[in-house]
This record gives structure tokens, C-alpha cells and sequence, in this order.
């Protein structure tokens, strides 16, 4: 089954598409990798989520990726008496660790990470940034504040502290017990929510090794502030516009997505675009037309997959917004103007990626351009090939071939790249050259006669090893 795109879409699975036959039809309108949202749910909601995605994947031969989004660390103040009460600009309102109910007056913040690094002057962002609030004095377990904008706030809404460094990782203790079930149900791709620091990635890196592969969620100003750094040590980001939105003023965030995509494309790591991208499809079978243009935009821009959260999850209408973002995908990237626009962003690659392996997907893009190659076929044992041809963003599709299952299944994310799991390891070109023209041929990529690019490592198998070209035909 070969996906006429090379953008790929990563779906949410929820309560709306928990059944096999949704699953199944959302696999089959677009979705390339599902998410599994560990901020709901339950352990048992999340094994049967999985079980049937594996089921699909040998129905269909089709290597699907599976990724499990870590909550992080969640702030919400306490709850109230009746529920909610109104603040006006101008009043005066305090955080505190009491736990009594809150009134107009006062409301419990159970985050002592949060006083400790409050100053007169700081911003707390309430609500998704509805409510903004100024600290006027604070101490280890209060902060007297200034109603800025005031509105309706009601119990357990989300807190944001904009322009500061919490003093925690990302990895909470229901986050480290989450981590653990998620390897354990074999999951391809683990989110990291609210990543701050390189050290947060860090941290996961040591507890899920080889197990899975780290996408850093970019959701903080602080994470921006060193995003190269945070870049280089995960193997994928993901534009986390929500929070995003909320830390940073809306106005600077079209920019900042736009430097992440290029950021990640200079060293070949996947960058997904997502929050409310079809946002009107939760409860409407059609989007806005600016909700459109969100998606052709990062399309545009080179991004690997976009993606659906509530769309997907708990909305009324899943299968028709993946269908939706399909055939957005489609239309725009059948814009004579879409290769134009990848061309331009094309950039060389990053110092410390002009290796030997890079110097052959440079010439390789050169190649494929001039022979007008029906495809790419590329041998990865470890991926790395495959998202090294993927950074070049050629004109050919790339049929990736690997013996390892958990490889295919996540480079089901990469941008252009159609996943083959193969039986097993070549062991010499010519038995590579052959199996190329087998593969293009059965996947409908290539008729016989017509030119196809091999790259693959000698020796075959040793990953890490890029440094040939094959020019063949099918």
C-alpha cells in the first residue's frame, strides 16, 4: 500500500477511534503513525489501542509506527468553592500550598517548584493564557499577585510561568511509571512533554536506551533559547504550538515554527507540526480555510508529518479529518510552486554532518535530479540512511528497506520514505541491486526498465556505514 504524498500524518487515538474497524479506516485515509496520549487513559485503554494497531500491521504488510506521548509536568491551581470565580483587572489574588478550597481571595497552587522561582515582576499565565496575572511579592509557599486580564477560572486549570526555568525534568514519577508500560507494549517513538533542557532528553535517553527513538516536544521559550543543542541529542522534535502559544506571544510563533523546521532539516532529524491544525473538525466534518493553509504551510515549509489530536481522539469526525489532511497534503504538494519552494529551503547540511554518509545523499539527490529516477532505494539497518536521504528531500520517492522491524515501523515517520521490512540482510551488491529491482517493482514504484538509485553501506549491516551509490534499472 503506497501513499501518493511524501509528508506523513500522525494521528491520536481516543475515545472517537478506539475501535479496530476506526482504527482500520483511519490506517487506510492516511494515518501513518499513531499517537497514544498518555495524559488519558488507562494502561488497559492504551495495551488494546496497541494490540489492534499490530493486528492492522500484519493485515496489511505495512509498517506502522506507534508513539507514546508522555503528559510532563502539569501545574493547575486547586479547586474552588462553587466551582469557579471571577477575577477583574486590578484586583489582588493569591497562590498558596493550603489546600482548603478557594475563594476570590486566595486559591491553592500545589507546586512549590513554582514559588521557588517566582520574583516581583514574573507572569502567571492562567487557563491557556486566558487569565495573566503579575507577582507583586512572593515568598517559598505564596505569591501575592495583580489581576492583569482577568475572566471565569474554575478548578484544575493549567498554569504557565513564561520566561523562567522550572526546576524539575520532564519526567514526572506517573511519567516514569507511563515510560515503563509504553516500552513495555513496544511503542516506536517516545514524546517528551515540556523539555526544557538537553539534560531532559538526557534523562529519558538513559532509561529507554535503544528501546525506542526520543521526540522532543517543544512547548517552552527556554527550550527555544538552546533548541540546536536539544535538537542534536533527540532523534525527532515536535512543534508543540499550544503551550507554545500560550508562554510566547501567537504573533512569534509562525517564525519560531518556521526556524525549528529548518533547524531539523539541517541535520536530517523529523520534525512534526501539530496542534490545532483542523481544530474546527472536532465538531465540524469540514475545516476552516485558514485551518488549510496551517497545514499547506508546514507542508510548504518541508515538515515530516503533521498531526491530529483532538481531531482524531475525541472528536466527531476522525476518519474525515484524516482523510482531510490527506488530501491536503496531496493537493499542495501537486503544486508545481511545493518543489520550487523545497528546493530553495534546501540547505547544506550542519558542521559535523559533511561526513562520508552525508557527501553520498548530497550526490544522491544530484543524481536522482538528473536521471528524473523512478526511486530511491535505501539499505538501513539502523535508519540513518534512510533519514539521510530523507534530508535531501529528492524528487523520487524513497523505498527504505530494513531487517529490523522497529527500525521500518519508525521511519514510517520520516518525510518521503515508504518503509519496507524486509526478510533479511543482503549480503553483497549484487544480491542489493536485485532486491532493489524486486522491491520497486512489487511496490509499484518502478516499472522494468526504468532507472532506480541504491544507497547502502559496505559492509552490509554495519550501521553507521553510507558510502555507495548503485545506478540500476528495474
Amino acid at each position: 500500500m503506497r501513499r501518493s504524498r511524501n509528508a506523513k500524518i500522525v494521528a491520536t487515538l481516543g475515545p472517537a477511534s478506539s475501535s479496530p474497524e476506526i482504527v482500520r479506516r483511519l490506517f487506510l485515509g492516511g494515518a501513518d503513525v499513531f499517537r497514544l496520549n498518555f495524559s488519558h487513559g488507562t494502561p488497559e485503554d492504551h495495551s488494546r489501542r496497541v494490540t489492534i494497531i499490530r493486528d492492522l500491521e500484519k493485515e496489511t504488510g505495512r509498517p506502522i509506527g506507534i508513539m507514546a506521548d508522555m503528559q510532563g509536568p502539569k501545574h493547575r491551581v486547586g479547586l474552588f468553592t462553587g466551582g469557579a470565580v471571577t477575577l477583574t483587572a486590578g484586583q489582588n489574588f493569591r497562590f498558596d500550598l493550603d489546600e482548603a478550597l478557594g475563594t476570590t481571595q486566595r486559591v491553592c497552587l500545589p507546586h512549590p517548584e513554582i514559588f521557588a522561582v517566582l520574583a516581583a515582576g514574573s507572569q502567571l499565565l492562567l487557563d491557556d493564557g486566558r487569565l495573566r496575572l503579575a507577582v507583586e511579592r512572593s515568598g517559598a509557599d505564596f505569591a501575592e499577585t495583580s489581576v492583569v486580564v482577568g475572566g471565569t477560572l474554575s478548578g484544575h486549570k493549567g498554569v504557565n510561568v513564561p520566561g523562567v526555568i522550572l526546576p524539575l525534568t520532564s519526567l514526572t514519577a506517573k511519567d516514569h511509571t507511563d515510560l515503563l508500560l509504553a516500552l513495555q507494549l513496544g511503542v516506536d517513538w517516545v514524546a517528551l512533554s515540556f523539555v526544557q533542557r538537553p539534560e531532559d532528553v538526557a534523562e529519558a535517553r538513559a532509561i529507554i536506551g535503544d528501546r525506542a527513538w526520543i521526540m522532543s516536544k517543544l512547548e517552552k521559550p527556554a527550550a527555544v533559547e538552546r533548541l540546536e543543542e536539544i535538537v542534536a541529542i533527540s532523534d525527532a522534535i515536535m512543534v508543540a504550538r499550544g503551550d507554545l502559544g500560550v508562554e510566547l506571544p501567537a504573533e512569534r510563533v509562525p517564525a519560531i515554527q518556521k526556524r525549528i523546521i529548518r533547524s531539523c532539516r539541517r541535520v536530517g532529524k523529523p520534525v512534526v507540526v501539530a496542534t490545532q491544525m483542523l481544530e474546527s473538525m472536532v465538531t465540524s466534518p469540514v475545516p476552516t480555510r485558514a485551518e488549510a493553509s496551517d497545514v499547506a504551510t508546514a507542508i510548504y515549509d518541508g515538515a515530516d508529518a503533521v498531526m491530529l489530536s483532538a481531531e482524531s481522539a475525541a472528536g466527531q469526525y476522525p476518519v474525515e479529518a484524516v482523510g482531510m489532511m490527506n488530501r491536503i497534503i496531496e493537493q499542495t504538494e501537486s503544486d508545481p510552486q511545493y518543489r520550487q519552494m523545497i528546493n530553495a529551503s534546501h540547505a547544506p547540511a550542519a558542521p559535523g554532518h559533511t561526513d562520508v554518509a552525508g557527501s553520498v545523499c548530497s550526490a544522491m539527490r544530484s543524481i536522482v535530479s538528473l536521471l528524473h529516477a523512478s526511486a530511491i532505494v535505501c539499505y538501513s539497518s539502523s535508519g540513518h540512511t534512510s533519514l539521510g536521504a530523507a534530508r535531501e528531500r529528492p524528487e523520487s520517492p524513497i523505498l527504505s528497506l530494513s531487517p529490523h522491524l522497529p527500525t521500518a515501523r519508525r521511519l514510517a515517520l520520516a518525510w518521503g520514505i515508504h518503509s519496507v521490512h524486509t526478510d533479511a540482510d543482503v549480503a553483497d551488491v549484487r544480491e542489493m541491486t536485485a532486491a532493489a529491482r524486486d522491491v520497486a517493482r512489487r511496490e509499484k514504484f518502478a516499472e522494468s526498465g526504468e532507472t532506480i538509485v541504491a544507497i547502502a553501506g559496505v559492509p552490509f549491516g554495519v550501521a553507521g556505514t553510507t558510502n555507495m551509490i548503485r545506478i540500476a534499472t528495474a
